[in-house]
């Protein structure tokens, strides 16, 4: 009975790490460049203390792992606006270090600087910051990511890659700090810029919500079962102590 216990509460666990993650999810549904956030849970298998060595199958926490789905582009017509096609991030210079962001809504501070909407500097392909030259016009960027201004390059965008199933840290909303260093894409067949674009977060809300409503249901079926459990176990007790 016990074993039925520690079953049901290792679901209703897992139930609720689900559950964190589909409120995160939902309430980035209109953050600019956010994947969503899926958990994988894994079946782990324990034996119970009796000379039949039954196998009892708990949930695990489970691990986290960010969707890879794309979101819309969405047309904004702004010159500083940027979007990925394709399996890559921005880069940009934190305090907190190096963060890969989907989020392109970049401006350029008076001295020139190309920086997230957040005030942190944009990187190029070598890890540097983007400087461009207020007076010489708006910049045109090519599918590429090369920066042009007065038909002469002058800088490029930075798009890099990072194994993120190595493991991750969302800051601040749409970008991610990874453990494994972030390397620049070299061959940009497959990935590409698109200017005056933003990307959506790539949450479906319709889908999320449908997964909530599951979700709490599977909960609420935990939660009578382990009070079933509870009280099958309470008379147990009572007729094996003796009290009838």
């Amino acid at each position: 009975m016990q074993s039925g216990l520690y079953v049901s509460l290792s679901s209703q666990m897992a139930l609720m790490r689900r559950l964190d993650t589909i409120a995160d999810n939902l309430a980035n549904v209109n953050t600019t460049g956010f994947r969503g956030t899926e958990v994988k849970f894994n079946q782990l298998i324990g034996e119970t203390d009796n000379k039949l060595n039954a196998k009892i199958a708990y949930v695990s926490q489970g691990n986290d792992y960010l969707s890879a789905d794309n979101g819309e582009m969405n047309h904004t017509g702004n010159m500083l606006d940027f979007a990925i096609k394709g399996d890559a991030w921005f880069s940009l210079n934190t305090p907190a270090g190096r963060v890969l962001t989907k989020d392109g809504r970049f401006t350029l501070t008076d001295t020139g600087e190309l920086v997230s909407v957040r005030g942190y500097p944009v990187l190029d392909t070598g890890g540097a910051p983007i400087m461009l030259d207020r007076t010489a016009g708006e910049p045109k960027v090519g599918s590429d990511g090369m920066i042009y201004q007065n038909n002469r390059q002058v800088a490029s965008l930075g798009l890099f890659e990072a194994d993120i199933s190595k493991g991750y840290l969302r800051y601040e909303n749409s970008g991610i700090m990874t453990t494994q260093t972030p390397t620049a894409v070299t061959d940009r067949f497959n990935v590409g810029v698109q200017q005056g674009y933003l990307e959506n977060s790539n949450v479906n809300a319709m889908r999320e919500i449908t997964q909530l409503i599951e979700v709490n249901r599977a909960f609420e079926s935990m939660t009578s079962l382990t009070k079933d459990s509870e009280s099958s176990f309470g008379e147990a007790i009572k007729t094996l102590g003796g009290s009838r």
